[in-house]
């Protein structure tokens, strides 16, 4: 696999990404005098489309972390309610709007995630791929994936075979009503709140490998 220097890496954050470190002492991330660390945690969020949860299982199969999706625990609820989210696009198509409108009247359906979420993470050595974790866990290194609109719409487009329009339609609609769930249930504002975040990262202009190369070395250099 092709690498990237640390020299280049510096040279494509100069250029084309912006960087932001807050709270580095990470929470439970603090190395003891005789070397070792409290179990890690890893978050990694992003609005829909960024490449989240690609990032996050290759963060986690890189490192040898578990990985815990908060997406995937809603499909998995949302089988239990009779839908079928194993189709490719779901979540942006029809069933799973109806799903995201269900969640909007009935909080405990995030509420029963989050409470999972939460415990896996006390567990320690997991990345999280969450919409809300950043906020829920004071422990952690948080990771938000800043992508435009334009960029997120044109990756679910080829992702789900559905045309531009389709894509970025649905992709406003369901982050709408997924704001507002999470203002409403936690009062933060997803995409607008990046507080809890140690960093972000603008992807615009980088490709998903070199978006992880990156990831990789501030992971290596700063929270192992």
């Amino acid at each position: 696999m092709p690498q990237l220097s640390q020299d280049c890496v510096e040279t494509i954050c100069q250029r084309t990404v912006s960087l932001s470190f807050r709270d580095m002492s990470m929470g439970s991330i603090k190395k003891t005098k005789k070397g070792n660390r409290n179990p890690l945690i890893i978050c990694v969020c992003g609005m829909a489309g960024s490449g989240k949860s690609t990032l996050a299982k290759k963060i986690a199969q890189k490192y040898s972390l578990k990985y815990y999706s908060g997406g995937d625990a809603l499909m998995a609820l949302a089988l239990e309610e009779g839908y079928d989210p194993l189709e490719r696009g779901w979540w942006e198509g029809k069933e799973g709007m109806r799903f995201l409108a269900k969640r909007g009247k009935d909080p405990r359906f995030d509420q029963a995630v989050d409470e999972n979420l939460l415990e896996m993470a006390q567990k320690g050595n997991v990345v999280l791929d969450s919409w809300t974790m950043p906020w829920l866990l004071e422990k952690g290194f948080k990771i938000w994936l800043e992508a435009s609109t334009e960029k997120r719409a044109k990756r679910i487009a080829g992702r789900d075979n559905i045309s531009f329009g389709e894509a970025l339609e649905a992709l406003k609609q369901k982050e709408k009503q997924t704001t507002r769930i999470y203002r409403e249930i936690y009062g933060f504002n997803l995409g607008e709140d990046f507080g809890p975040f140690n960093f972000i990262l603008d992807t615009d202009a980088l490709s998903a490998e070199e978006v992880f190369q990156v990831l990789c070395l501030v992971i290596e250099n700063v929270v192992l």
